[in-house]
């Protein structure tokens, strides 16, 4: 049994602190030295023991010592020009000629060494996209010019060089490898406070399905990624990059803060994209060949499927790698190459982080009993000019949609250019414009807009988007 007075310690304690309940206790005890002067009466103060049992404590600062000077702020800036009607009047341009037709935007990020001697910086497309000025700061204060090399939108990732020496390089990792539970650090520059560290554990593998970004198979960590982030490391305990940071999630959005969900590109993907940025200098995806849609449980159950799950294919387009395999509209594709296809998107986005010339294993069902195709992915077309669709299109190009844009619910294809003057821009058609609908046919992306044009319409009738807007187009 403890004695009263230590009782009454502890009950102290509880009510007003260790500081009052150390006083009272060595009141009764009698413990107090009236000899023992003030001054050498010392507050007790909490600190982790710089070994226990005799063994070191663990910690990351000799790993972050060796990562974090690959780990660079990207400054950029934009001009971008101011419009009032009012001083673009020459009159009263001459009368007010010091009013500022422009503005500079500022932003930044961070940015990742991958490759010391050629200088090669991994950074997020949305980071440098537009900028007119990319200048690299490093961990150890120099500030220096970048060259653009190449981005990839649709993944948000991009490649810059800069001309600096005695730089350090982070080694790329397996980012295949990673397990839910693995311990990970993000290194970057949140709101501007540069070589900032935060540490956690993977969350998830695989993630997608989030609005409004790319090409989805996120690593999602509660490491705190914020605004600045975006283009740094996520690096595993043996100081490898294991992705490359690039949104965090908010309900209240990005600048409201971390809560705990972030997100990283996974480093395989982004060492696929760097290999074609530097080869090619563009990202050429490949494609099945097919348009599917999302299976709801009336059709899964006429189909014979126990449950509402794959993607339905709705066409198979001629020529392409789907129609070599065998594979034909009303086929349900399970998986591919064991990895499970939800709906429709799961696949388009399998298609869309593949390479060229890949041979896939699909896991098909087809009138309700199981089969398995090969089938090798051919080249997705990056634009196709109206001339080569119909001659009531000349002087338009279209390319697919932005994957961001796709990922929200858009279907249909961009028009990326219009030729002033052409029978196209006479018709009304403008740059910019999405069209959703057409009267040649259904169609979900470029490849089957191209498709839909076999054979050409009597009439040509675009149902198209514009801004918040939209309408109908008579192609004349």
């Amino acid at each position: 049994m403890r004695p009263i007075p230590t009782l009454l310690t502890l009950a102290l304690a509880a009510a007003f602190g260790g500081f009052t309940a150390t006083a009272i206790n060595a009141h009764l005890d009698n413990r107090a030295d009236a000899a023992t002067p003030i001054a050498s009466v010392v507050p007790a103060t909490a600190a982790l023991p710089a070994s226990v049992a005799g063994q070191p404590v663990p910690s990351l600062a000799p790993m972050l010592e060796q990562a974090m000077p690959a780990v660079v702020s990207v400054n950029t800036k934009q001009v971008v020009r101011v419009r009032n009607p009012f001083f673009d009047d020459p009159f009263f341009r001459r009368l007010f000629p010091q009013v500022p037709q422009e503005r500079i935007n500022e932003s930044l990020g961070s940015g990742v060494i991958i490759d010391a001697a050629k200088g090669l910086v991994l950074t997020n497309h949305h980071v440098i996209d537009n900028a007119d000025d990319v200048r690299v700061t490093l961990a150890d204060g120099r500030t220096v010019q970048a060259e653009f090399i190449g981005s990839d939108p649709d993944t948000d990732i991009a490649l810059i060089r800069i001309p600096a020496e005695k730089l350090t390089a982070l080694p790329l990792g397996n980012s295949d490898q990673l397990r839910v539970g693995d311990f990970v650090v993000a290194i970057g520059n949140p709101f501007g406070f540069s070589q900032t560290v935060t540490s956690g554990i993977v969350s998830a593998v695989g993630r997608s399905g989030i609005r409004g970004l790319g090409y989805q198979n996120f690593i999602q960590t509660d490491a705190s990624i914020n605004p600045g982030n975006s283009g740094g490391a996520l690096v595993n305990l043996a100081g490898q990059l294991v992705g490359i940071n690039t949104a965090s999630f908010n309900p209240q959005g990005s600048m409201a803060g971390n809560i705990g969900l972030g997100l990283a590109i996974p480093s395989n993907l982004a060492r696929d994209v760097v290999e074609q940025l530097v080869t090619k200098g563009v990202v050429v995806r490949g494609t099945l060949g097919v348009e599917t849609q999302n299976l709801t449980p009336q059709i899964a159950q006429g189909l014979g499927l126990a449950e509402a799950r794959g993607a339905l294919v709705t066409r198979v387009l001629a020529g392409s790698g789907a129609a070599a395999a065998g594979l034909k509209a009303g086929d349900v594709v399970l998986s591919i190459n064991g990895q499970r296809v939800d709906n429709a998107q799961a696949l388009h986005n399998f298609e869309g982080l593949s390479t060229v010339g890949r041979t896939v294993d699909l896991d098909i069902r087809r009138d309700g009993k199981p089969l398995q195709l090969k089938a090798t992915l051919k080249e997705q077309p990056r634009a196709l000019t109206g001339d080569m669709l119909d001659p009531r299109l000349s002087g338009a190009t279209f390319a697919d949609l932005p994957e961001s844009l796709r990922q929200s619910g858009l279907n249909g294809v961009l028009v990326s250019d219009v030729a002033r003057g052409s029978r196209a821009a006479q018709s009304g058609l403008a740059s910019g414009d999405v069209i959703v609908a057409a009267s040649s046919g259904e169609f979900t992306d470029l490849a089957s807009w191209r498709a839909s044009f076999s054979p050409r319409p009597q009439q040509l009738v675009l149902s198209v988007r514009r801004g918040n807007g939209g309408g109908q187009l008579l192609m004349r």
